[in-house]
């Protein structure tokens, strides 16, 4: 970082001589293509700020991302289905990986939980700070008096364990259920039991995966999401946090939102915990997500 923030300062340096040649001499393309590539070198700096601040153990891990409809019947399963496709568009358009390992559908329309893999540079210490209630204040499409309701879903996110950590896992600590996928896949899916469901009974951490054909494969994934787990609750119990993740889902509703998403009667995303706000609510909900994750990062270590 030092030796990158020495080069940006000489090359922010050449950039303004540069800049000022060209203003005496009046050479417009010049002055054009100094100003394109200041912005540029202003970018790069903004990335290598975050960065700064992603220097703990786990920030460097790519992550399973959860998200879980609250009460509220369709309402609820619509907005996590909106968050779902808002994280799932911020990593495209970030050129990270993401695949979907699990999702069970709501009864009318939305999901009741999805659980995303994402893959990418320093993508567990991007995404950390969005763990917690999301509200969503809206006209209901699903009203036909058109009024307004407020839904509630939850985000959980933990980090993809390394191959070099260490993570104990004993046999004899795990129930483990399998049971026919209910996702799409075709006749294989339907006819055989390959969706794994692996349950922790000391800490009741429950991980799923139906996404793969294979029983053995939907098997092996699920370890792997259930040594993140486990790594992520040992992290939560080393810093002494006050409540660890499971205790801190028990309720899914008002009080507990870390962010409010308006979409009437005025329009706004507001996080709580920063206060740091958006006016345009579409656009964060095509993914436009970074302004949140860096006010974050920049709250947790100032």
């Amino acid at each position: 970082m030092v030796v990158s923030y020495e080069n940006s300062k000489k090359e922010l340096k050449e950039l303004f001589e540069l800049y000022e040649l060209a203003f005496e001499e009046k050479n417009q393309t010049v002055i054009s293509e100094t100003l394109k590539k200041i912005q540029q070198l202003k970018n790069k700096s903004k990335k290598n700020e975050t960065k700064c601040f992603l220097s703990k153990e786990s920030d460097s891990l790519d992550c399973y991302l959860e998200i879980h409809a609250g009460a509220g019947g369709t309402e609820s399963q619509d907005w996590a289905d909106m968050l779902r496709r808002m994280y799932m568009k911020w990593a495209s358009g970030k050129n990270f990986k993401s695949a979907l390992i699990s999702e069970h559908k709501g009864d009318e329309a939305g999901i009741k939980s999805s659980t995303i893999k994402i893959e990418g540079d320093y993508i567990y210490g991007l995404l950390k700070s969005e763990s917690g209630i999301h509200r969503l204040v809206r006209i209901s499409p699903f009203d036909s008096g058109a009024r307004r309701h407020t839904s509630f879903a939850s985000v959980w996110v933990y980090p993809i364990v390394d191959e070099n950590i260490d993570i104990n896992i004993k046999e004899s600590e795990l129930r483990i259920d399998t049971y026919r996928s209910s996702g799409a896949g075709g006749q294989h899916v339907n006819t055989t039991d390959s969706a794994v469901r692996v349950t922790h009974i000391p800490t009741k951490i429950v991980v799923q995966c139906q996404n793969e054909r294979s029983q053995h494969k939907n098997k092996e994934t699920c370890m792997n999401m259930l040594k993140a787990r486990l790594y992520d609750f040992e992290i939560k119990k080393r810093e002494q946090e006050a409540k660890n993740i499971e205790s801190s889902k028990s309720e899914i509703g008002w009080g507990h939102q870390i962010r409010s998403y308006v979409l009437h009667p005025y329009r706004l995303v507001k996080d709580n915990r920063t206060n740091y706000e958006s006016s345009s609510p579409d656009k964060v909900l095509d993914g436009e997500i970074d302004d949140f994750l860096e006010s974050s990062l920049y709250k947790i270590n100032v």
